[in-house]
């Protein structure tokens, strides 16, 4: 989903604009002041002023492009912790990442409290058979604290050389004492839909939503119910620490097991901004029985798709309370500058709950159990030679 805020779009390419400039910052006086929005051209001007003081008095010769990267960041971070800047290296490495390839370590983060907050480690990557967990808490990377950095640049920092190592110190929820954990980065290639036969029941697990989604998912499913020669008993849906990810292959997901109502509403600033995606005729699992396995992990895209089939009674829900991002970033391209990811709306499952902060709570309530692999991953520090 791509849209513009004229504004919005306005007030960033002037700020990037003052980069490249010389002598002259104040930038509202050019303006009428009985315009409506003097006020804030009076703050631009401002902004301008404390600007042009920086350049000419700082100690040291500071990067003008950093000071403007830097003001955009903490404007955006000051509104949530999912609205942040992206110059143009981090935009292009976003865009890699929605057709399912990308480097990293595998995590989905959020900021919360000025730490970062995992919302889902990725299955089969290096930050999963770590034992990173969801909720985790990362409060230093290579012993570096990461209060004081915004979310963009705390994932800048993770991101690095594949075969490298980095150290997070993780607070978990249960654990006396932080911890450390060694992690070596990888290109991360997410295979999004895997699926197989569990007898006469199509077993799918959807990693994320991203461009590949629906159409693996549609692929998959119509070779095992080849395979199968009969129709299936029933579904399962996995989407246990799934991150989220597109909203249009969440609202094609869903459509796939729906034959009718709404999907998902979209609510911004004005009623004029509530979107509703609604369900065409035809179901994949011809009605036969659907259970949608969530957990802590499962966020976003993965709630639409929970709280769709759920309030519609097509699946029942088992797991544990999700997440709970239930809000729209929009991504708002700037040209050659990068873009912004801003905040535009909050997502309503089809009976108009909100899933921000409350998550998706299951029909059945299932603890899942640690796996065996995971069950010895306690509070030992990492040797500081690893660090």
């Amino acid at each position: 989903m791509m849209r513009k805020s004229d504004f919005a779009f306005w007030a960033f390419m002037l700020l990037a604009g003052l980069a490249g400039a010389t002598t002259v910052f104040n930038v509202s006086r050019t303006y009428s002041a009985t315009s409506t929005n003097s006020e804030i051209y009076k703050q631009l001007d401002l902004f301008g002023d404390v600007l042009e003081r920086v350049r000419a008095d700082y100690v040291e010769r500071p990067d003008d492009g950093m000071l403007i990267d830097s003001a955009i960041n903490g404007m955006l971070s000051a509104l949530d912790p999912h609205s942040a800047y992206q110059n143009p290296k981090n935009f292009r490495d976003m865009q890699v990442q929605t057709k399912g390839e990308f480097g990293g370590l595998g995590i989905e983060v959020t900021m919360e409290n000025g730490v970062v907050k995992v919302v889902s480690p990725i299955d089969d990557t290096p930050a999963a058979k770590a034992g990173l967990q969801s909720n985790d808490l990362i409060t230093h990377l290579d012993s570096e604290q990461i209060v004081g950095l915004t979310l963009e640049q705390a994932v800048e920092k993770m991101r690095g050389p594949v075969n490298t190592p980095i150290n997070l110190t993780i607070i978990r929820r249960g654990k006396d004492e932080p911890f450390d954990v060694r992690i070596v980065r990888d290109v991360i290639r997410i295979n999004a839909v895997k699926a197989r036969l569990e007898g006469d029941i199509i077993y799918v697990k959807i990693s994320t939503f991203n461009e590949q989604t629906h159409a693996n998912l549609v692929k998959q499913v119509d070779a095992l119910k080849k395979q199968l020669g009969k129709a299936a008993r029933g579904y399962v849906v996995d989407l246990r620490n799934n991150p989220g990810g597109l909203l249009d292959q969440a609202i094609a997901i869903s459509d796939d097991f729906l034959d009718k109502g709404a999907i998902v509403l979209t609510k911004g600033r004005g009623l004029e901004e509530t979107q509703r995606a609604n369900a065409r005729a035809g179901d994949i699992a011809e009605g036969k029985p659907v259970v949608v396995l969530i957990n802590g992990g499962s966020a976003s895209a993965s709630e639409i798709v929970a709280g769709a089939l759920q309030d519609h009674k097509r699946a029942t829900v088992i797991g544990t309370r999700s997440f709970g991002k239930g809000s729209v970033q929009t991504i708002i391209p700037l040209g050659a500058n990068g873009a912004i990811r801003l905040t535009t709306a909050r997502y309503y499952t089809p009976s108009g709950r909100s899933i921000q902060a409350k998550g998706i709570e299951p029909d059945v309530l299932v603890e899942q159990e640690l796996p065996p692999e995971l069950q010895s991953k306690g509070p030992q520090r990492t040797p500081s030679e690893a660090s």
